[in-house]
């Protein structure tokens, strides 16, 4: 597969990405000019784009070795955060799922010259079950990642999950907000 970019894309990129500066304000103060690293930073507005153009051949090939494997995953993937969602009733085939698609990831990644970042990774399972539920640990030790046990609680794009799917804990975090929202308000609102 061979994709080719209009010469006015690249020539942009290349302009964006070379000498820069910037200044900072503070009210009538105003900084000199500082020369800036040449890169898009996260919290850049071409971050989730270029992000995306860079990422997408790699999800690709990733979706494709694991159908080739027969490993039954599904990805998702918003900007730079990654999920794996498995479904089994079995713990240990999950586990097992979850770390050939891990290590796929990481070897991928690393290919295009990128990282997981094993801190930020978690694991959470939902249940229907009724009595005691505890879930083993996913050992990505072997990897370079962590000993993951599964979290009670997750969050995911601003919402909270709970492993019975009762959405409590994402109603209660947000009430509570609203709460101390409504007091912050009413303070301000004697200060006149």
């Amino acid at each position: 597969m061979k994709a080719e970019l209009d010469p006015k894309v690249t020539d942009f990129f290349a302009n964006y990405l070379a000498q820069r500066s910037t200044k900072y304000l503070w009210n009538d103060l105003s900084s000199p000019f500082f020369e800036v690293n040449i890169r898009v930073c996260q919290g850049s507005v071409l971050f989730p784009i270029l992000s995306t153009l860079y990422l997408s051949p790699l999800l690709y090939i990733l979706e494709n070795r694991l159908k080739n494997l027969n490993i039954p995953i599904s990805i998702l993937f918003f900007v730079d955060d990654g999920l794996f969602i498995v479904q089994n009733k079995s713990f240990d085939i999950s586990n097992s799922h979850l770390f050939c698609s891990y290590n796929i990831l990481s070897k991928l990644l690393d290919s295009f010259g990128l990282v997981i970042e094993h801190s930020k990774t978690e694991t959470f399972h939902f249940s229907r079950s009724q009595g005691i539920f505890n879930p083993p640990p996913l050992d990505l030790s072997l990897l370079g990642g962590l000993i993951l046990r599964p979290k009670d609680s997750w969050k995911y794009l601003g919402f909270i999950f709970d492993r019975k799917l009762s959405f409590h804990k994402h109603i209660d975090h947000y009430a509570n907000k609203v709460l101390l929202t409504v007091k912050c308000m009413k303070l301000l609102g004697n200060l006149s």
